[in-house]
């Protein structure tokens, strides 16, 4: 990939974006909003030392929203002629005339939208020719092979790297954009012999290749993981506190994220309906929404529909502030965007006072879990049973490997019952939490 760049410039996509804006209010749209997009990346896996996949891709779109009065229709094509581009439009409109009026339909309020910013420093080429990424692969396996004979086998290492930009505009006069990049190096392993193998892998991924940890660090850590998991029990069934491990902890975050979000709370479809303003979390949790966070990977200025974000505390005192709302889902409730369109940006999750050893101790006897398996999670009704393993501790220390158990409870009270958060926090994504403690689970074994 040494030396790929962009397709197109900026202002050619915004020349694009402005094209089907014209075509769209020609052929009679009362508003229009446009998104441009293209991407290109290479992605290398080794697995036992051998090259096994190189994948390139380069991918480009436009995505046309045409509304007439409330009524809406959608259409898309990755030609971007001036005849596609009108072929599209038409489309969009065709579909809007045989679509039922939504009152919630429509474009943002105009003041809302965001007319300036900060460039938000989330683009960072990895020129990497392909030899290179197959060398850095290959040297992040190997140094997992090196940790033991025990570790037999792979399911590979990987190295990805991917641009993208857009621009997204509407006939209010928002035009927005800005290119973007994503890399990362993991890691997937096998230890053990006969019947008794277990996997374990582990990744590294930021906007900025520089920020990435070292390929041997990660072959080595997923190494090990894999090695400790061997010998693994099973537990009899039992209640006692649980300790997510921080990269299943930004799952449990994201559960919340999910029930306090618009599209769930105007279905009806939340365990936490109407919890504005509720005592959700203990009192010392606290959670900021950080959308401007330099090179962050949820950062941006603007959310999906051009409306400007905003830094925000959106768990005070354990008390929620504010749902996760688009124009859209805010209209069908009687609110206000949060600018949330698309999703939330870098939940910032205040950590305590201890690392995962520390948690351990605190926590005394109970569980660990590093893997959760399955989607047993009932947003209605809070209820949660999922399949896991991890590691049982006891007197502040792991005591040995456990596996084929089910954890089970009702998230409303996990969210309750938290009773620690670890400063271990590991950024795989737009959540930024360490590991979590949960006072009481009922664990299904034996």
């Amino acid at each position: 990939m040494s030396g790929s760049e962009f397709s197109y410039l900026q202002a050619q996509l915004q020349s694009i974006a402005q094209a089907v804006l014209d075509h769209a209010r020609t052929a009679g749209a009362s508003a229009c909003e446009v998104d441009v997009s293209e991407s290109f990346g290479q992605s290398v896996t080794v697995r036992r030392q051998a090259v096994e996949t190189i994948e390139y891709n380069r991918d480009k779109g436009v995505g046309v929203t045409v509304y007439l009065g409330q009524r809406r229709g959608h259409a898309s094509t990755s030609d971007f002629s001036s005849a596609a581009l009108r072929s599209t439009v038409e489309a969009a409109l065709s579909i809007a005339r045989f679509t039922a009026t939504d009152e919630a339909a429509g474009l943002p309020e105009e003041r809302l939208l965001a007319k300036q910013w900060n460039d938000p420093d989330l683009h960072h080429p990895w020129h990497l020719p392909v030899e290179e990424a197959i060398e850095i692969a290959a040297r992040c396996e190997q140094a997992a092979f090196d940790v033991s004979p025990q570790v037999q086998n792979s399911e590979g290492a990987s190295v990805s790297v991917q641009q993208s930009q857009f621009v997204s505009a509407n006939s209010l006069g928002f035009m927005g954009g800005f290119p973007g990049s994503r890399h990362y190096i993991a890691c997937s392993v096998i230890a053990g012999a006969g019947d008794d193998m277990q996997r374990d892998d582990w990744y590294s991924t930021d906007r900025n290749p520089a920020r990435l940890a070292d390929p041997v660090a990660i072959g080595d850590y997923a190494a090990r993981r894999a090695l400790a998991r061997l010998d693994a029990r099973k537990l009899k069934t039992r209640k006692c506190p649980v300790i997510f491990e921080a990269p299943l902890a930004s799952g449990l975050i994201g559960s919340f994220t999910h029930a306090v979000s618009g599209g769930a709370l105007y279905r009806k479809s939340s365990f936490l309906p109407d919890s504005l303003g509720q005592q959700i979390f203990p009192t010392f949790m606290q959670i900021a929404e950080k959308a401007h966070l330099p090179g962050a990977l949820a950062s941006s200025p603007f959310d999906d529909d051009g409306v400007a974000t905003h830094d925000r505390d959106l768990v005070r005192d354990g008390v929620l502030q504010g749902y996760f709302l688009s124009t859209y889902t805010a209209r069908k409730l009687g609110m206000e965007t949060t600018g949330n369109a698309g999703g939330a940006h870098n939940l910032i999750v205040r950590p305590g006072p201890h690392n995962l050893d520390g948690l351990l101790k605190e926590m005394g006897t109970g569980l660990l879990v590093t893997e959760l398996l399955g989607q047993g999670v009932n947003y209605v009704t809070g209820d949660y049973s999922r399949g896991a393993a991890g590691y049982w501790v006891e007197n502040g220390e792991i005591a040995y490997p456990v596996h084929e158990i089910t954890i089970a409870g009702n998230l409303k009270t996990m969210l309750a019952g938290i009773a620690g958060i670890g400063n271990d926090v590991v950024v795989h994504g737009s959540k930024q939490v360490g590991s979590i403690l949960i006072d009481r689970m009922t664990i299904a074994g034996n």
